[in-house]
């Protein structure tokens, strides 16, 4: 939703069209948009804006964007927490460990509306929704690239607001809600309620917020944290089968910087596109013929079969507008939920990924000189992908590749046939030769490389 933002006078006129559309016209004047404290800290926005997902029955992945209140539901509080909940509320564990926080992208879940005695289901409810997470590629082939840690947040009531009706009201941790704007399957929160929970698990990258509920429903918080550096927060309902591809979406404009892929018919202003051509890898205004002579955006997978049907191409109609915009291929998941991601997403995704995360993690400390006595050890993550191909792995000395030692994880000093009292340098690099990534400023970042001192 926020790819929109950078092609110049269209977000006002898409808020107050989407506005008048969703009945959202009330939310749109929620007091100002921040104050700043006696320090002069600038305070929490007063609005957000997020990404309304598509109709349960529809096919379309994101109806639109609205501005809605920071704060979650105004539902007041039953009383204290037990003290079996105050124990428990704010734990924070690691379910999925595939290495250090540093060299890993961190997805932090937490769960809302369940109470002291339901944390072990959201436990459950989080490794399921990371399993379906999972099963959409690339991140079924990057899968160990992960982390992921839950923090439990105990609501003093199960279920949250707005769930079967808008009359429903719950006291949850989060003050998740359903209605959010008017529209029922919007399930906004109370984002610095989120914040404080996610600021106790190690640098969350990505936040998923899993509602206790079995109501169609979710929402894409997609700006980047300023405070605790996550690219966004999506929230899906834990008991609903299809909330998953909501959170998957969303991640596509967390992690893949990728445009939403769908258009307004009949909104005043977006029926045709004017402006510059957008940043965004799967947006532009230039036909397939035009981009693969100037050789830009997606022009190395023009032609190619893409994993969502269809061959990739310039499809008109994109990025909110019908005309004047193309997108990649007919339906990926940038605008029909349940569909893959196409070439260009796959691509963008593993991209965003490589942003968070390294092929090397070194196991021998790099902040000491290792002796002929010292083994220098990495771990290099496994990729799943259906060719089976793994990083190359590749050592050198001063600069000069050992071939004789491609391929391997440790290495003895006494290996490296050392024949003088110099200090050497010793590195490893890790490469990722994935067929997923062509733009070779993408593959740039697809290594890494961890280094020791070496000596007699």
């Amino acid at each position: 939703m926020h790819r929109a933002r950078r092609q110049g006078g269209g977000r006002p006129a898409l808020r107050a069209a989407l506005a008048m559309v969703c009945a959202t016209a009330a939310l749109v004047a929620v007091g100002p948009a921040g104050t700043a404290d006696a320090a002069g800290t600038p305070a929490a926005p007063a609005r957000v804006e997020v990404e309304i997902p598509g109709p349960e029955q529809g096919t379309e992945a994101g109806s639109g964007h609205v501005l809605v209140p920071a704060a979650g539901s105004p539902a007041k509080s039953s009383g204290r927490l037990s003290e079996s909940g105050r124990a428990a509320d704010g734990t924070v564990t690691k379910t999925v460990d595939n290495g250090p926080t540093a060299d890993r992208l961190d997805v932090v879940v937490i769960g809302d509306g369940y109470t002291a005695g339901e944390l072990p289901r959201f436990h459950e409810d989080a490794r399921q929704k990371w399993a379906e997470l999972t099963s959409v590629e690339p991140y079924t082939a990057y899968r160990d690239l992960f982390n992921v840690w839950t923090v439990d947040a105990v609501s003093r009531e199960s279920g949250v607001s707005g769930d079967p009706d808008p009359a429903t009201v719950r006291d949850t941790a989060l003050g998740s809600y359903f209605w959010c704007g008017d529209i029922e399957r919007l399930l906004c929160i109370d984002q610095p309620k989120v914040d404080a929970y996610v600021a106790k698990a190690p640098e969350a990258d990505l936040v998923v917020v899993l509602a206790n509920s079995a109501k169609y429903g979710g929402a894409g918080y997609n700006e980047r944290s300023t405070t605790l550096g996550y690219e966004g927060i999506s929230t899906a309902s834990a008991g609903h089968a299809k909330s998953g591809q909501v959170a998957i979406h969303e991640t596509g404009h967390s992690l893949g910087k990728l445009a939403d892929e769908y258009f307004y018919p009949g909104v005043p202003d977006y029926e045709r596109y004017t402006g510059p051509e957008p940043a965004d890898s799967n947006s532009s205004t230039l036909t397939a013929g035009l981009m693969a002579e100037r050789r830009t955006k997606w022009h190395r997978w023009l032609g190619e079969q893409s994993p969502d049907g269809g061959t990739v191409g310039a499809y008109e109609g994109g990025n909110y507008y019908v005309t004047g915009l193309y997108r990649p291929t007919d339906s990926s998941l940038m605008r029909t939920l349940g569909k893959p991601f196409n070439l260009p997403g796959v691509e963008a995704m593993i991209g965003g990924f490589y942003q968070h995360a390294r092929l090397t993690t070194a196991l021998t400390p790099t902040d000491r000189t290792l002796r002929l006595r010292h083994k220098a050890k990495v771990a290099v993550p496994r990729l799943h992908g259906a060719d089976g191909r793994q990083p190359v792995v590749r050592w050198y000395l001063d600069g000069r590749e050992l071939k004789r030692l491609q391929g391997r994880t440790e290495v003895a000093v006494a290996e490296l046939w050392l024949f003088d009292l110099r200090t050497h340098r010793l590195s490893v690099t890790a490469e990722d030769r994935t067929p997923s990534v062509r733009d070779p400023e993408t593959r740039r970042t697809l290594s890494s490389t961890v280094e020791w001192k070496v000596r007699l």
